[in-house]
């Protein structure tokens, strides 16, 4: 009788297992954002959207004027980047932007009132 509970215990355990593994390893799509979801995440976060040609007159004005900010990872950095543009990099979903905030508050510091661009 023992060898049977053995046996049940450890076959719930493996069942259990393959379960876990099967559920964390699963491929998952990525949801593909739209340009209504940075308008709406833009206006949530209290950003300012401009355009690309609206970039460029700042930029061509002054380039020192605005502070562009590459959110991409370091490698993609340093493979090119705008002219000028500082490096912090963060992944692109709400918890690494929750847990870098302060982070980026201090790597901005004085410069936080200056026109901020991120991309």
């Amino acid at each position: 009788m023992k060898n049977i509970t053995k046996n049940l215990m450890a076959l719930a355990v493996v069942c259990l297992t393959i379960g876990a593994l099967w559920f964390t390893n699963r491929a998952v799509t990525p949801k593909t954002a739209s340009w209504e979801d940075v308008v709406s995440e833009s206006k949530a976060g209290g950003y300012e959207l401009i355009t690309t040609k609206e970039l460029h007159e700042k930029y061509t004005g002054d380039p020192e004027s605005p502070l562009i900010v590459d959110t991409r990872q370091e490698w993609e950095f340093l493979t090119g980047h705008i002219k000028n543009a500082v490096n912090f990099p963060m992944e692109p979903t709400w918890f690494s932007r929750w847990q870098k905030k302060s982070a980026l508050e201090e790597f901005l510091g004085p410069d936080r009132n200056r026109s901020i661009v991120f991309y």
